[in-house]
C-alpha cells in the first residue's frame, strides 16, 4: 500500500513549525503539495526530521514553501541538504517566454525573414538544378557511368507499383466526372455531350493533374524522405568520401524515372477515367460501352492527347526535383526528415498546379483550346 507524506503544525516556543513525515516523492506528495498550496498561515521552521525519503519534486515544493513563508528548512539529512541545495542552484528567475514584442515590429521583422529565407531558398535549388545539369551533361560524355540498375528500379517503384491506386482513382474520377456531367447537361437535352465533357476533360487536364499529384504524394515523398535519412545517417558523406557521386547514384535515377514514367501514367490515368465514364454512362444515361468509345474517337481531337503527353514529363520532372532537393536539405535530427517530406510534397503539387495553369493559357494562345 502507498504510503504518503504526512505532515503536522506544531507550536513551539510562540513559533508555527510544519513538520513533514514520510517519503517526499512525486508518487507520494499530491496530498502534501495540496495543502501547501491552500496553507494561509504563518510559519517560522520546516522540519524535514522525521522524513524517509526525498526527491527532486519534494525538494522543489520544500524550498517553494519555504521561499513563500520565509521559513528555515531544518532537520535535513546530508543527502536532502545537498539535494535541496542543487535544486536551489538550479532555480532560475528568468521569463518561461520572451515577452511579446509590439505588433508592428513583429510584422515586418517576420516579413523580412521570411524574404532571406526565400532568397536563400531560391540560391540552393538553383545550385541545386545547376548540379543536376552538370550531371546530366557528364552522363551524355560517359554512358557509362549511368545507373542502369538503379533507374529500372526507380522505373518500378515510381510506375509499375503504383498503377493500382492511379488506376481505381481514374477509374472513379471518371465516373464522377462523367456522372455530375450528365447531371447538368440533362437540362439542356444534351447528355449525348458528356462523353466529349469526359473525354477532352481527362485526356487533356485531369488524367495528368491527378496523376501528377499522385506521384508527388507516393514517390515525391518517398525521394524525401529517403534521400532524407541518407543524409542523416551519413550514407551521402560516406558515397563522397568513397569518389562517388550522389547526384549521379541516387538523384538522376529518380529523376529520370519520373520523367520517362509521368507520361506513361498520364495516358494510363486518362485511359481509366475514361473506362469508368463509360462505364457510368451504361448504367444512367443508357449509352452502350463500345459505342461511348467509339465515340470518344470521335470527339476528342489529337492535340488533346497531345497537350496531357506535353506536360506530363514537365510534371514528373517538376515532382522528382522537389522531392530531391529537400531530401538533400535535411540535417540535423530525425524532425528534420519529416518537415522535408511534407514540404516536399506541398511544393510539388503547388508547383504542378502553377504550371497547369500556365499551359492551360499556352496552349489556348497557340490554338489547341
Amino acid at each position: 500500500m502507498r504510503q504518503w507524506a504526512e505532515y503536522s503544525l506544531e507550536d513551539e516556543g510562540g513559533r508555527a513549525k510544519l513538520v513533514l513525515k514520510g517519503p517526499l516523492l512525486i508518487s507520494t506528495i499530491g496530498k502534501l503539495d495540496r495543502y501547501l498550496r491552500t496553507f494561509e498561515g504563518e510559519v517560522a521552521e520546516i522540519d524535514l526530521s522525521q522524513t524517509t525519503a526525498i526527491d527532486t519534486v519534494g525538494a522543489w515544493t520544500v524550498l517553494r514553501f519555504a521561499r513563500e513563508r520565509e521559513a528555515e528548512v531544518t532537520g535535513a539529512t546530508e543527502q536532502a541538504k545537498r539535494l535541496l541545495k542543487a535544486v536551489e542552484e538550479a532555480e532560475s528567475s528568468a521569463d518561461i517566454s520572451p515577452p511579446l514584442r509590439l505588433l508592428r515590429l513583429r510584422v515586418p521583422e517576420r516579413v523580412g525573414e521570411l524574404v532571406l529565407e526565400f532568397s536563400v531558398g531560391a540560391r540552393q535549388i538553383i545550385a541545386f538544378m545547376g548540379q543536376v545539369v552538370l550531371c546530366s551533361l557528364t552522363l551524355i560524355r560517359h554512358p557509362s557511368r549511368f545507373r542502369g540498375k538503379a533507374f529500372v528500379r526507380q522505373l518500378e517503384l515510381v510506375g509499375v507499383s503504383s498503377l493500382a491506386i492511379i488506376g481505381l482513382m481514374s477509374f472513379l474520377i471518371g465516373i464522377v466526372v462523367a456522372q455530375q456531367g450528365a447531371a447538368q447537361l440533362r437540362q439542356f437535352g444534351a447528355e449525348i455531350y458528356t462523353i466529349n465533357l469526359t473525354g477532352r476533360l481527362t485526356l487533356r487536364e485531369l488524367g495528368v493533374l491527378m496523376t501528377a499529384i499522385m506521384v508527388a504524394g507516393r514517390s515525391g515523398s518517398a525521394f524525401a524522405a529517403q534521400l532524407g535519412t541518407m543524409k542523416l545517417t551519413e550514407e551521402i558523406d560516406a558515397m563522397r568520401t568513397i569518389g562517388v557521386s550522389p547526384t549521379e547514384a541516387l538523384i538522376m535515377p529518380r529523376i529520370l524515372a519520373a520523367v520517362f514514367m509521368m507520361p506513361l501514367l498520364g495516358f494510363y490515368a486518362s485511359v481509366m477515367a475514361i473506362i469508368g465514364g463509360a462505364f457510368i454512362a451504361e448504367l444512367t444515361l443508357g449509352i452502350p460501352f463500345l459505342t461511348f468509345l467509339q465515340r470518344i474517337r470521335e470527339v476528342v481531337p489529337i492535340h488533346d492527347v497531345w497537350v496531357g503527353l506535353i506536360k506530363a514529363p514537365v510534371f514528373g520532372l517538376i515532382v522528382a526535383v522537389t522531392g530531391c532537393y529537400q531530401g538533400m536539405q535535411v540535417q540535423g535530427n530525425s524532425e528534420e526528415v519529416g518537415l522535408r517530406t511534407t514540404m516536399a510534397v506541398v511544393q510539388a503539387i503547388f508547383m504542378v498546379i502553377v504550371l497547369d495553369a500556365f499551359f492551360a493559357v499556352f496552349f489556348t494562345e497557340v490554338g489547341w483550346a
